[in-house]
């Protein structure tokens, strides 16, 4: 194996053991935190290493990149969860719903009449996650916080969709975990128990306050193109 592939395969090991350390250190069962490695714009043979030793659970920022990698991919390795981490179009959802296995970025009524359709439609549910946008930023997806009960309502009981867990990207200036206990509080009134909150450079107070997954990228594939 080359040195670039080594060197994802030893990125990969030192995230995990951050990961299981950061459990360990806030009194959270081991294995309690799912990485998902987050591969967008990266390349299936920049892949390929985190899949042999033993990556499963993996990001994507957009459908139709997904579609160019994944399903070679899959065809040599089994048990990938895919989560598409990335503002989903609603004329992309037919693609998504048929490819990914998670949707965390849902967002706004359109999109959950589109995807309730999709899936009556061809009867695959990938887990959906709300997207809160937690520092209110104009620029941002993300359903405000002040909006985050009636739209979960308006998800499940107008559109019988199953809302199993919530997402949230802090503001880049901002200290995180004030962020983070918003999304948790959120979750809490709603009967949520999968929390994605975390990135390369805060996913250790993300799972002080409760992550149940975190998405990392750079740490573990380096700087994205």
């Amino acid at each position: 194996m080359d040195e670039a592939h080594q060197d994802v395969i030893e990125a990969l090991a030192r995230v995990k053991g951050e990961v299981a350390r950061a459990e360990r250190d806030h009194g959270r069962k081991a294995g309690s935190v799912t990485l998902v490695a987050v591969s967008k714009t990266m390349p299936a043979e920049r892949i390929r290493p985190a899949l042999v030793a033993g990556q499963r659970v993996f990001g994507e920022n957009r459908v139709q990149e997904g579609k160019e990698k994944w399903p070679g991919l899959r065809a040599e390795f089994s048990s990938i969860e895919l989560h598409l981490i990335g503002a989903l179009q609603t004329n992309k959802v037919k693609e998504a719903v048929a490819l990914f296995d998670v949707i965390e970025t849902v967002d706004r009524e359109k999109l959950v009449v589109e995807l309730a359709k999709e899936i009556a439609r061809v009867g695959r549910a990938p887990k959906l996650y709300v997207q809160v946008n937690t520092g209110s930023e104009p620029q941002k997806a993300g359903i405000l916080p002040g909006e985050a009960d009636d739209f979960i309502r308006l998800c499940r009981e107008t559109h019988g969709l199953i809302i199993s867990g919530l997402m949230c990207i802090p503001p880049a200036d901002e200290p995180p975990s004030p962020h983070f206990a918003l999304l948790c509080e959120i979750a809490r009134r709603n009967g949520i128990t999968t929390l994605s909150m975390g990135m390369s450079a805060d996913y250790d107070p993300a799972i002080q306050l409760g992550a149940t997954h975190v998405r990392v990228g750079s740490a573990i594939f380096g700087a994205r193109h």
